[in-house]
């Protein structure tokens, strides 16, 4: 299998969790972690499969209080499948002697292969390889293929495969006291010769799960059903030197998927109709063949073979299939249990790179939040406003997930967690509507949902608005901004921040927008919307009052986080790194201290140079000055030096926001972030949170730094802006893009050359904008132009 891979060799237990999650194989349906087959979870491995929106609420005693908890929902395992010598012990790499041990993840074809050596009694070793996939072509499928070589003697092996509904949540060790056990009912049975079933629902939300496995292997198949488990045994006779194959092919249905009737017949059906494994591969194969031309980036060198790595964990979480679900974005994929499956503003850094790729991708995104806008509305009314107010953290059913206590597991103890106040999340679901629509042309959505949420996001902003005499100024007080670190004044009775700069900045560019949005609507529609939202007509006016009067503080000359930022004391950095090394979590080492970060200038991860990240230079100067201040290069970089000093790193999007800001604003020091941003999961720079599940955000982000980032692509106003920063360590890199009907619109920097290529169509001309130069682009042709320096 030629292509790129990912690879380790040899079997570290300390390692596994890391290597389990980066091993994913998923379609976007439902994805399986890189798990041995004949390993259980442990405290070293962690088999878990996870189905797209599947959710499941449970309430826990948490620190003397009732606490409910909605759970991405760990499904029956359908891996198992281990093997002994006849009468022997079960082999595993904890329990028995490992000769050889090598992991290769197949990103092409999106195939999983592992090589195992087992040394027996005497001379003899047993080969294993395995190639696992979940298929990209049906969604409802997996396969299992393993090959057996006996080395040095002949041997009788005992093979038993099943589908196991036994497992429980508890991939994540702080959650560990709260109730895990999801899956109930859990039933099975014999369907045909070959083929076992197991049927479960969870135990609150009542989605059903029909799973079907059917095992071929050149030997007699034994069925043993047993409770909780669907069990298969087969007894093979290995001669040696001689390979031995046996094939499980496995059918998954939920009762939330499309057109089901019962999610086990349905299962049953796919998996008897199932071709063999070589088929299924080839289809598979194909199916990303096509993916990968549609998405992938051309970047040379140790940069591109990561960037491909990302991208294929993307596109195992948010795929073609995705479309066709209701479904938002899991800040860690299908990847682990993590942020417990919840949906956050991630999708800020997400749809940026579909839209221009799988449009069709971010429509079904954005619906998500548009089926749970009345949830919204409900939460702002909730706390006295109007409008619609997202939730911080997103499920089932849209309602505020966000855990009223965490743990800190430095002190051991529980907290108050404020980060609900992190109401800037409704900025990001704007932001997303309005990229969408310029990327993609979708006139239909913008003046249909798209302007529902818009105006209704818009409203809740200026609704939490309120004037300030003294300053002659609005202002919105008691929100956390990204920066997490800060949830409160210091020696303040309540949590929330007055006028953080970026929720300010944002709200403003809200307002605007649906200002400018009003403008654009057809006259009926416009009336239409006015009509089911109730929408005074005085409320315009004061929309556009607001957007140029929201307060945003300053001191000594650069942008403050937020109002008496400037007052904080500063951190020891210094003496920190000495006492403790690794920072980046300061805010529980302050803590278990019995101090508190509230009290420093001291940042988890961007906040105000999150404003960099979202606008170009051109348009962050117009918002500042449409709020009444001048933002001249000069105050900008001082502002991106103060924080740069004052940031701990402690999330995975802290290094892609600041690498990005750096290559546009000054490249010194962009790269060292860039690579940050590269090696966040393969490194597992946040100390062991990757074995709990990718951090989906930072990868995609990676992609839109080379996208848009690097670039300078804009899509606005119904053009492709472009102005790119020459970036030494990534100079040269091409991609195709999906654009306002366009397919396949190619796009190579090279040498400080910029080439387009339009391919053949029916469409219009594409204007090309690169700084003060406008040049039509037509279907069928190439152009070329020089970058400045």
């Amino acid at each position: 299998m030629p292509g790129p891979t990912w690879e380790y060799d040899g079997y570290r237990p300390e390692e596994e969790r890391l290597r389990e999650s980066l091993c994913t194989v998923g379609n976007g349906y439902f994805a399986t972690r890189g798990a041995l087959p004949e390993c259980t979870a442990d405290d070293i491995h962690y088999p878990g499969t996870y189905a797209a929106g599947c959710y499941d609420r449970l309430t826990s005693e948490v620190a003397g209080r009732q606490v409910e908890n909605e759970d991405m929902v760990n499904l029956p395992n359908w891996l198992p499948l281990r093997f002994r010598p006849a009468g022997g012990a079960w082999l595993t790499p904890d329990t028995a002697l490992v000769t050889e041990h090598h992991q290769m993840l197949h990103l092409d074809p999106g195939l999983l292969e592992r090589r195992t050596g087992y040394g027996l009694d005497g001379e003899a070793t047993l080969q294993v390889r395995q190639l696992r996939l979940v298929h990209l072509a049906d969604p409802h499928l997996a396969a299992l293929r393993t090959e057996f070589t006996v080395e040095g003697g002949s041997l009788d092996l005992e093979v038993e495969a099943a589908l196991d509904g036994r497992v429980t949540n508890s991939g994540v060790a702080r959650y560990r006291d709260l109730d895990g056990r999801h899956l109930m009912h859990v039933r099975t049975g014999i369907a045909a010769h070959d083929t076992v079933w197991l049927r479960c629902h969870t135990r609150t939300s009542r989605i059903e799960f029909g799973l079907a496995a059917r095992l071929t292997a050149d030997a007699p198949v034994l069925l043993v059903p047993e409770p909780e488990r669907a069990v298969q045994h087969v007894r093979l006779r290995l001669a040696p030197g001689r390979t031995v194959t046996v094939d499980k092919t496995v059918a998954l249905h939920t009762s939330h998927d499309p057109a089901i009737g019962d999610a086990l017949q349905a299962a049953v059906d796919r998996v008897g109709a199932a071709p063999g494994f070589d088929a299924l591969q080839e289809a598979h194969a194909a199916a990303w063949e096509q993916l990968w031309r549609r998405t992938a980036l051309e970047v040379p060198g140790e940069a591109g073979s990561i960037l491909r790595l990302h991208l294929f964990h993307v596109l195992q979480t948010l795929s073609p299939h995705t479309a066709d679900l209701d479904v938002g974005v899991p800040a860690r994929g299908l990847h682990g249990e993590a942020y417990r499956g919840h949906v956050f503003w991630d999708e800020l850094f997400v749809l940026p790179y579909l839209n221009l790729h799988l449009p069709e991708v971010s429509r079904a995104l954005l619906h998500y939040r548009h089926r749970r806008l009345d949830a919204a509305c409900q939460a702002a009314r909730d706390v006295g406003r109007r409008g619609a107010l997202y939730p911080w953290q997103s499920g089932s059913d849209g309602r505020e997930e966000t855990q009223q206590l965490h743990l800190n597991p430095r002190s051991g103890r529980w907290l108050p967690d404020h980060s609900r106040l992190q109401h800037h999340v409704g900025s990001a679901v704007a932001y997303n509507i309005w990229q969408y629509c310029e990327a993609t042309g979708d006139i239909d959505f913008l003046h249909g949902e798209g302007a529902e949420m818009l105006l209704h996001i818009a409203r809740f902003w200026a609704d939490s608005a309120h004037y300030d005499d003294r300053l002659g100024r609005y202002r919105i007080r008691g929100v956390v901004g990204p920066d997490e670190y800060h949830d409160a004044y210091p020696g303040a009775a309540a949590p929330g921040l007055d006028d953080n700069a970026y929720t300010n900045v944002t709200a403003a560019w809200v307002l605007a927008r649906a200002l400018e949005l009003l403008d654009l609507l057809p006259e009926p529609r416009c009336r239409e919307l006015a009509e089911s939202a109730g929408l005074d007509q005085e409320e315009p006016a004061r929309w556009e009052e607001i957007s140029r009067t929201l307060h945003v503080p300053f001191h000594d000359g650069v942008i403050s986080q937020f109002e008496g930022y400037g007052d904080l004391a500063e951190l020891d950095w210094h003496g920190y790194r000495k006492l403790y090394g690794d920072i980046r979590r300061l805010d529980r080492i302050l803590e278990a201290e019995g101090d508190t970060v509230n009290r420093y200038k001291a940042s988890k991860q961007a906040d105000v140079l999150m404003l960099g990240y979202l606008f170009s230079a051109t348009e962050l100067r117009a918002l500042l000055g449409r709020l009444g201040h001048h933002l001249d290069e000069r105050t900008w970089t001082a502002t991106v030096d103060h924080y740069l000093h004052r940031t701990s790193h402690g999330s995975t999007l802290s290094g892609l926001v600041h690498g990005w800001v750096l290559a546009r604003c000054r490249r010194a020091g962009s790269w060292a972030f860039v690579q940050e941003a590269l090696r966040g999961d393969i490194a597992d720079l946040q100390g062991g949170t990757t074995g709990e599940g990718i951090h989906l955000g930072a990868m995609a982000g990676t992609l839109d730094l080379v996208q848009r980032g690097l670039t300078g692509l804009e899509t606005r106003s119904g053009a492709l802006y472009l102005d790119p920063v020459p970036l030494p360590e990534l100079s040269s890199y091409g991609f195709s893009i999906r654009y306002h009907g366009h397919w396949g619109v190619h796009l190579r920097l090279r040498s400080g050359l910029l080439e387009i290529a339009v391919p053949s169509s029916d469409r219009s001309l594409i204007d090309l904008c690169l700084r003060d130069r406008v040049v039509p682009v037509g279907p069928g042709e190439t152009a070329q132009l020089v970058v400045p320096e």
